[in-house]
């Protein structure tokens, strides 16, 4: 009758959309985190690709920030 799929096409559409959400909560602290340590935000998105953000936690946390050597600490 529904081919084995107890939710058919809507659990598809809400996956995508849920998705949708959980990145853009992830994305946006990740955003204002690398421009307020001196990188670009867009480095941010990083955080979407798996064990690629891993590696930029480590290299926000550990690496030498532009805005300390530069004084500018945007906050």
């Amino acid at each position: 009758m529904m081919d084995g799929n107890m939710f058919g096409n809507t659990m598809w559409a809400g996956h995508w959309l849920w998705m949708l959400v959980i990145g853009i909560i992830a994305v946006i602290p990740a955003w204002r985190i690398c421009q307020r340590t001196g990188y670009p935000g867009w480095m941010g998105i990083l955080i979407l690709i798996p064990v690629v953000n891993l590696a930029l936690l480590y290299f926000i946390a550990f690496a030498d920030w532009p805005a300390d050597k530069a004084g500018t600490r945007n906050e």
